[in-house]
């Protein structure tokens, strides 16, 4: 609306909107600049054009600035701002003139493509824009002297013959593109062509009436602000400018979803308005219940998982060259893989993962397990998909293995040559529920598949998801691979645990077994000895006593019930003596101090001593000695079993001894002195040995003495 037709309180508001419209205008621009100065990465010639949409995007932000300055009065700005809008047209001229006048910027047209016979005048045409800009800028520096050297008219028609020029140069950058190339630059042509476009209407307006229209030009600055979007997305399509621009899809996503929102509440509000306006004594009451109402709305459509899903694929098709952020979308899915739900196992987050790549509604998984077959393990939000087994030798197990091609379901069921002789079994694609079947490839074998349901909204199922998907199956086959290996091993080690235990166990009772056998042989030759009966049956007391002992460690476990407490090495030695009546020779002991104590379970130190003096007197002729000392050396306390035997080997001490089951033994289990040495380690002490052939055996148990026996 012309100036002369309104109030000065309705020019005050559109000045008011004009400085919001340029202002934000301004910001735009300076982010724009911003993302081209820090994604910088043009090398050699291309140099150029990096350059050139730098200026042209500063020249904007600069000439917005400005004006939004002058509407806030500062001193100055208009008449800067008039200069500067030249140099925005001309910074945009010459980065419109430099992807026309590159060599091999464009690929050639085709021969049967119309090409504008203007295509072969195009230097002229660039020539002919540039003395128009020269001469702008020459009307508005004259316009800034005191001297009416040119008419308002002369100014608003050069701005129109301007705008013409840009619009026509940017036409034939679209026309000279080839068809295929064109969606990497129609982006630029619709954000550069709008803002001549829109000068063009502008300016004419203006040579028409012979003013400006003060609506119009506050409109100007929102309408700039709408079009740095179209130039950004198209400088980070087309890589021939050298512009590696980072659009976040995410940013893009957030920004393109509250843009829609705002428009939509504006047409709600402006519906209430008029609905207020226009409905008399029931236009308040009709009002809130329309606003009430697009909110609901709103509310609706911001929950609704469809139209995420239209709109992200809406984004991707048309905004970017490739339609998935890769980075982004290969950390989401390895956050799903490694988080910790216990809600859901791992096989439901796989589903997830791989479903959320395509807006799937759900699906599930089938593994190869113990049985050549493959079954469903897990699913997601797909509990009336089938859950069929599906045999390891069948023609879709092979297909997939052989092939490693995503099948669409939708696709098999209107084209089955597509996927040649493949027959896919009756409960798959009888099913209507299943969609895509992904192969998860380990190596070259077909670990597993998923079945994922229909999208939310329409995919189209083209290269770059196939082989994203196919990426992805191969990820999370790795990942189920590692998760079942990993059970695997602590099943072994369970088993291995057990399996140790166990044969300490027996080398126990193979001890007990022994000592048993002896004591049934002396039997009838003393049996009418009362002090053989009474050693006989303490010796059987002491014998199940063990047994009921062990049996429990059998239900426990490798680690004792109880923990360790302080026990008197006196005690310990004169019961593993007790245990070990029947050995010959006879074991004496020496003591040097009564009240030796440390921290230790006393049956198993009790079960170490003993099998020390069992393998001392197997090891010692009836006519040999066996000697246990109890003492105390440097703040430890030491129990030493020595005898005279037939001793062992440097050689065998270093490589055998302690190594489970080795022994010089006819019937030895080579696991009582492995067990022995582990449980003084495991106590805080240390086992030696000394011994040579012929000549005798030392072993040495060192023990943390209990400060409080500490002897001086």
């Amino acid at each position: 609306m012309h100036a002369e037709l309104m109030d000065k309180a309705a020019i005050q508001t559109i000045a008011e909107w004009g400085f919001w419209g340029y202002g934000v205008g301004a910001a735009g621009y300076a982010l724009l600049a911003t993302l081209l100065v820090i994604s910088w990465r043009a090398r050699g010639s291309r140099v150029l054009s990096g350059m050139l949409l730098v200026v042209a995007a500063v020249a904007s932000l600069l000439w917005s600035a400005s004006i939004a300055a002058g509407v806030a009065n500062l001193s100055g700005a208009i008449a800067a701002s008039s200069i500067l809008e030249v140099v925005r047209d001309a910074s945009w001229f010459a980065f419109i003139g430099y992807l026309l006048t590159r060599p091999n910027r464009f690929s050639k047209p085709t021969a049967n493509e119309d090409v504008s016979p203007l295509t072969r005048r195009m230097p002229t045409l660039l020539w002919a824009g540039l003395a128009i800009v020269a001469g702008t800028l020459v009307i508005e520096i004259a316009r800034l002297t005191p001297y009416e050297i040119f008419s308002p008219s002369a100014y608003f028609g050069a701005r129109v013959l301007l705008s013409i020029v840009a619009l026509m140069l940017i036409e034939q950058v679209y026309r000279g593109t080839a068809p295929d190339d064109r969606w990497s630059i129609k982006f630029f042509c619709l954000g550069v062509g709008g803002l001549f476009a829109y000068d063009l209407a502008l300016f004419a307006d203006a040579m028409l009436f012979r003013q400006m229209d003060v609506e119009l030009w506050a409109a100007r600055g929102f309408i700039n602000l709408m079009t740095i979007p179209l130039i950004a997305v198209s400088a980070a399509r087309n890589p021939q400018w050298s512009l590696d621009i980072a659009v976040s899809r995410r940013m893009v996503f957030q920004s393109t979803a509250l843009l829609s929102a705002g428009t939509y509440l504006l047409i709600v509000s402006a519906a209430g308005y008029y609905i207020r306006f226009f409905g008399g004594t029931w236009g308040g009451v009709l009002q809130t219940t329309v606003v009430f109402a697009g909110l609901i709305g709103l509310a609706l459509i911001l929950v609704s998982g469809t139209w995420r899903a239209r709109l992200k694929v809406f984004i991707n098709k048309n905004f970017f060259s490739y339609r998935y952020d890769y980075r982004e979308e290969w950390l989401r899915l390895t956050r799903e893989l490694t988080e910790e739900d216990h809600d859901e196992g791992f096989g439901a987050r796989a589903v997830r993962g791989i479903a959320n790549l395509v807006e799937a509604r759900g699906g599930g998984l089938w593994v190869r397990q113990d049985l050549p077959r493959y079954e469903r393990i897990a699913h997601w939000q797909a509990p009336l998909l089938r859950d069929d087994p599906e045999p390891q030798d069948g023609p879709l197990a092979r297909f997939l293995e052989e092939k490693e091609w995503v099948i669409n379901l939708d696709e098999y069921r209107s084209t089955h040559p597509t996927y040649g002789n493949l027959v896919v079994p009756e409960w798959l694609s009888g099913d209507d529920e299943a969609w895509l079947v992904i192969p998860l490839m380990l190596h070259d074998e077909l670990f597993g598949f998923i079945v994922l349901l229909p999208a939310r909204t329409k995919i189209n199922i083209n290269w770059e998801v196939n082989d994203l998907l196919k990426t992805a199956g191969r990820q999370v086959a790795s990942t189920l691979a590692q998760l079942h290996a990993n059970r695997a091993l602590l099943v072994a080690r369970q088993f291995e645990s057990f399996n140790r235990m166990s044969a300490f166990v027996v080398h126990d009772l193979k001890n007990l077994v022994a000592q048993l056998s002896l004591m049934l042989s002396n039997a009838t030759k003393h049996r009418d000895n009362p002090e053989f009966q009474d050693d006989m049956l303490d010796t059987v007391d002491n014998a199940v006593d063990k047994m009921k002992r062990l049996l429990l460690q059998l239900r426990v476990g490798t680690v004792p019930a109880d923990q360790p407490a302080p026990v008197d090495l006196q005690d310990v030695v004169l019961s593993a003596l007790k245990s070990k009546s029947p050995l010959s020779p006879r074991p004496t002991i020496l003591v040097d101090a009564p009240g030796i104590r440390t921290m230790a379970h006393r049956e198993r130190l009790d079960r170490v001593v003993g099998h020390l003096l069992q393998n001392a007197a197997e090891a010692t002729p009836s006519t040999g000695t066996i000697e246990v000392r109890v003492r105390v050396v440097d703040q430890s306390a030491i129990i030493e079993v020595e005898d005279s035997g037939v001793g062992m080997s440097e050689d065998f001490i270093r490589t055998r001894l302690f190594k489970p089951f080795e022994s010089t033994k006819k019937n030895g289990m080579g696991i009582g002195i492995y067990e022995s040495r582990e449980y003084i380690r495991e106590l805080g002490g240390q086992l030696d040995v000394h011994s040579r052939e012929t000549e005798g055996t030392r072993f040495s148990i060192a023990l943390p003495l209990l400060r409080s026996a500490a002897v001086g």
